[in-house]
């Protein structure tokens, strides 16, 4: 028969994790197989001697989230996995409903869903439940075209096949998104079960903005694009377009000052965003993020050159030193008096800042890439 097993990660939970590892023991009896119980703790309690007088795995002490649940499923040898926080907010009792899908060939990752379930009085803020989980969920289906109605329910079950093809490196809250993220790479078929959620009976250790921040920076990281790339890029155009109407029409200083310093600060803010655009790519790649990588992406690392872009951005900051200077030249010429050479010292400022901008960045990607072996 096939076995079972069952990660759990722990803080402090000597109240609960009796009941949890009890509840896991049913399961097991249940399907007649054999199971283990692997707890990933980092508890100052005696929730890790109650779970090793029980029979289970204690691991530890494991600080972090995304570490408890990495290092429990390196450890796990069932051929089938489940998780569940050992709160006991989670029944695990409710588990054959996700071993079932898993058994019967049906699915090769199985996520509970509270918002389709039963919430219990007081087991979720009303924060998490009707504002922050929505919208993190469909954040996450919008950009990687999933269909989970709770992202971030912990209770979950999946093949020992599928954990392989999950690339799983995250060491905090946002495992939790990175696992569904892997699983729909990995063209994983997911099925979602309503569960039952009870309310904790030790304090909450969730942070709600803190996780929820978590969260979207690495579907960020996951999808500069979106988030960087297409925003920058508007930013960008918009304040080229504006800042070059009004060159073009003439006496923009007179006509439309404001649109003329709004079109250009917007130039400057696009370049910041698509340079950071570009850090976030440079990390995702170097660190294995990208688990599929196309040949954009390869040629991302490959075709990276730091002095092109050195050239590039010095072009463009002379180009701007070499106005500026002509508008202190005539400033000086006219006896330091007043000048109306607005344009001019705007368009120098930009020109600067954008080169500035161009030039340290190429320094900054070029100093992450230096532990790889790119060809860069």
């Amino acid at each position: 028969m096939p076995s079972l097993s069952i990660v759990m990660p722990s803080m402090n939970e000597e109240e609960t994790i009796r009941t949890c590892i009890e509840k896991a023991h049913t399961v097991f009896n249940k399907y007649g197989i054999e199971g283990e119980v692997i707890v990933a703790d980092n508890s100052s309690d005696r929730t890790a001697e109650i779970a090793a007088s029980m029979g289970a795995k204690v691991l530890g002490p494991i600080k972090g989230y995304g570490n408890a649940y990495l290092t429990g499923l390196a450890y796990a040898s069932g051929d089938y996995i489940a998780i569940a926080d050992a709160d006991n907010t989670y029944d695990l009792l409710e588990l054959p409903g996700f071993l079932d899908p898993l058994m019967k060939g049906e699915a090769d990752f199985v996520i509970g869903t509270r918002l389709k379930g039963d919430i219990k009085k007081g087991a979720m803020p009303w924060l998490h439940q009707y504002i922050g989980n929505p919208l993190l969920t469909g954040m996450l289906n919008l950009l990687f075209k999933t269909e989970i109605s709770d992202a971030h329910c912990g209770m979950r079950a999946f093949t020992k096949e599928a954990l392989e093809n999950m690339n799983l490196k995250t060491h905090g809250m946002e495992l939790a998104s990175e696992m569904i993220i892997e699983a729909a790479k990995s063209g994983l078929r997911i099925k979602e079960v309503p569960i039952s959620y009870y309310s904790r009976k030790a304090p909450s250790k969730l942070r709600s903005f803190r996780d929820g921040w978590r969260h979207v920076r690495f579907m960020m990281l996951y999808r500069p694009i979106p988030f960087l790339y297409l925003p920058g890029a508007f930013v960008f155009i918009l304040g080229f377009l504006i800042t070059t109407t009004l060159l073009l029409t003439g006496n923009a200083v007179v006509n439309r000052l404001h649109s003329f310093i709004l079109g250009s600060m917007l130039l400057i803010i696009g370049g910041q965003i698509l340079a950071t655009g570009g850090y976030m790519k440079t990390y995702g790649l170097i660190h294995g993020i990208y688990k599929n990588n196309n040949g954009s992406s390869k040629k991302w690392l490959s075709y990276h050159s730091l002095e092109k872009e050195l050239l590039g951005g010095s072009l463009i900051l002379g180009s701007g030193l070499i106005l500026g200077l002509k508008v202190a030249y005539n400033w000086i010429i006219s006896g330091y008096g007043s000048l109306e050479e607005v344009e001019s010292a705007v368009i120098s400022m930009v020109l600067a800042a954008v080169g500035f901008q161009l030039i340290f960045s190429a320094i900054f990607v070029s100093v992450m890439l230096l532990d790889t072996d790119a060809d860069w």
